[in-house]
């Protein structure tokens, strides 16, 4: 298991970040926003306090991707990193795969599913929801 403060990467390895809290939710969305960010059919986030976040390598290049959203990419490799909204202040969700051990991740529903790609089979358990978690 791993411990505190949880680090992560880009698949380069040019930022680098930390966080000092353990997420408060994760998520798989499958929204067309993230499937065309990240160039895969659906995203594992994980949601923490904006404060407990830190680069401690690298530049982390922000994108304003769609009205309230910006997210935080690598400009060398491209790997996502971060989803900040403003309706949601003070938080930020960090994609897990980018965690150096994403064990400790537990996803807790699938989300945008009105945007679900067809071929994607979900065969868990998880609550799944059309658009957002109200």
């Amino acid at each position: 298991m791993s411990t505190l403060p949880v680090t992560g990467r880009c698949f380069c390895g040019n930022v680098q970040f930390e966080v000092t809290e353990w997420p408060s939710y994760a998520c798989h969305c499958h929204c067309e926003s993230c499937q065309r960010a990240s160039g895969a059919p659906f995203v594992t986030w994980t949601t923490f306090p904006t404060a407990s976040f830190r680069v401690t390598g690298g530049k982390l290049t922000e994108h304003h991707s769609s009205p309230g959203v910006t997210r935080g990419h690598c400009s060398d490799c491209g790997s996502s990193i971060t989803y900040a909204h403003q309706g949601r202040p003070g938080e930020i969700d960090i994609t897990a795969a980018c965690f150096t051990d994403a064990a400790f991740v537990v996803p807790q529903a699938h989300i945008w599913l009105e945007d679900k790609l067809p071929w994607v089979e979900i065969n868990d358990e998880l609550p799944k929801y059309r658009r957002r978690v109200t």
